[in-house]
C-alpha cells in the first residue's frame, strides 16, 4: 500500500536519486549531498517544533510503498516562500499607452518581476515515479500536503501558491528562458534551475531586468507558453485544480510556467475535511474514495488513500493494511477528505470517453 509521510534523514539517498534524475529539473530539491541532508535536517526538525506562525520552517514528504519499502516520490511545502531572501516571480500586468492627439489608446501586456508572494506558504519539491501508473497515486503525494496543512493551520498562511513547470521541449529547452533569461545569464536552463534554489536567491534580482518586459515584442514562440504547464506537470496541475488552485496573474521568472493560488479555507482537503473515528475491519470497507490522515506525536503524520462509506456517523472502517500504514487502532481519531468533489468522477469519465484525457 502507498502512504505519504514526513521524510528521514535515513531517506537521504533515495532523495538524492530522485533530485538527480529528476526531468524537468527540480529547483526546490538540491542536488547537493550536503545541501540536500541540511534540508532533510530542517524537515525534520520542522515537523517536531511547536509552531505558532509561519517561519523558516520545510516539510518534506515521501510516498512510500508499504509492501517494498521504497520511496516512490517526494513533495514539500515551504511554511514561507522567500523566508530569507525576496521570492521573485513575474507579475503579468496590463500597460495601458495612449495619445489624444494620435486617437490611440492601447493596452500592452507586460511582465515585472515582483516578491509579492514573498511570505506565502508554497507547496514544491514534487516528484513521483514514472513506472507508477493511474492518477491514485498523485493525488495522494500532491494532495496530502493540503491534509497536513489542514490538521496544523497555524503552521501555515491562510493562502498557498504553487509554481509548477513551464513549457520546455524533449531537450529541456524553453522558450520563455532562450527569449528572455539566457539574455541576462547567458548560461542553460537547467543550469540556472539548479543555482536559483527555489526562487529566492539574490542573484535573480541583481541579473533580472527591473524593468518591465512588453510581452508583445518577445517571439512568438516565448508568447505562447506564458502560464502553460508543460506536459509533464498536466497532471499536478489538474489535481491543484481539483484541490481549489486558480490560475494567478503570476507565472515563473525562468521558464513562464503557471503560479497557483489558493485560499485555505476554500480548498477541497479543508473546506471538506471532516474527523472520523477508526473502526476495525476484516476487509476494505466500500464507498467513495477519501484521503485519510492521521497526525501523531513528535510530529509524525501519515496519509493513506481508501474507501470510505459517505456517512460520517459509520466512521472511518478500515482494514489492516490501511491501519498499519496510519499507525492506528480502533477508536482512534482520523481526518478524512473526499478525493473527488461531488460530479467529477462522472465529468472525468466523460472526459476519458471525449479522447481528451492526458
Amino acid at each position: 500500500m502507498l502512504f505519504v509521510r514526513p521524510g528521514r534523514l535515513a531517506d537521504l539517498d533515495a532523495l538524492e536519486h530522485m533530485a538527480r534524475t529528476a526531468q524537468p529539473v527540480l529547483h526546490s530539491l538540491p542536488h547537493d549531498r550536503r545541501a540536500l541532508e541540511a534540508r532533510v535536517a530542517l524537515s525534520e526538525d520542522s515537523f517536531r517544533a511547536d509552531v505558532d506562525f509561519p517561519g523558516e520552517e520545510f516539510y518534506l514528504f515521501v510516498l512510500e510503498d508499504s509492501e517494498t519499502g521504497k520511496l516512490m516520490g517526494t513533495a514539500s511545502i515551504i511554511a514561507a516562500a522567500g523566508y530569507s531572501d525576496p521570492f521573485y516571480a513575474f507579475r503579468n500586468d496590463a500597460l495601458i499607452h495612449a495619445s489624444r492627439e494620435l486617437h490611440v489608446n492601447r493596452k500592452i501586456h507586460a511582465l515585472t518581476m515582483s516578491h509579492e508572494l514573498t511570505g506565502k506558504s508554497r507547496l514544491a519539491g514534487y516528484y513521483i515515479d514514472p513506472s507508477l501508473r493511474g492518477d491514485a497515486a498523485a493525488h495522494l503525494l500532491s494532495r496530502a500536503r493540503m491534509m497536513y496543512i489542514a490538521a496544523n493551520r497555524r503552521r501555515f498562511t491562510s493562502e498557498v501558491f504553487s509554481l509548477l513547470l513551464g513549457v520546455t521541449d524533449e531537450h529541456g529547452v524553453s522558450p520563455f528562458w532562450e527569449a528572455v533569461g539566457r539574455k541576462f545569464f547567458g548560461r542553460d536552463f537547467a543550469d540556472i534551475e539548479i543555482e536559483s534554489g527555489g526562487r529566492s536567491r539574490t542573484f535573480i534580482a541583481e541579473v533580472m531586468p527591473t524593468y518591465p518586459i512588453y510581452v508583445p515584442l518577445l517571439p512568438e514562440a516565448a508568447q505562447r507558453v506564458l502560464g502553460e504547464p508543460d506536459s509533464n506537470a498536466l497532471l499536478a496541475y489538474e489535481i491543484h485544480l481539483e484541490e481549489g488552485f486558480e490560475t494567478d496573474r503570476f507565472i515563473d521568472i525562468f521558464d513562464a510556467g503557471p503560479v497557483l493560488t489558493a485560499q485555505v479555507d476554500r480548498s477541497a482537503s479543508v473546506a471538506r475535511n471532516e474527523t472520523r473515528v477508526v473502526r476495525e475491519t476484516a476487509a476494505a470497507a466500500s464507498g467513495a474514495a477519501y484521503l485519510i490522515a492521521h497526525n501523531g506525536a513528535d510530529g509524525e503524520f501519515r496519509c493513506v488513500l481508501g474507501d470510505l462509506p459517505s456517512t460520517k456517523s459509520e466512521g472511518a472502517p478500515l482494514a489492516q493494511a490501511p491501519r498499519a500504514a496510519l499507525g492506528v487502532h480502533d477508536g482512534n481519531a482520523v481526518r478524512c477528505a473526499p478525493l473527488h468533489r461531488p460530479g467529477d468522477e462522472e465529468d472525468q469519465q466523460q472526459h476519458e470517453q471525449s479522447g481528451d484525457a492526458q
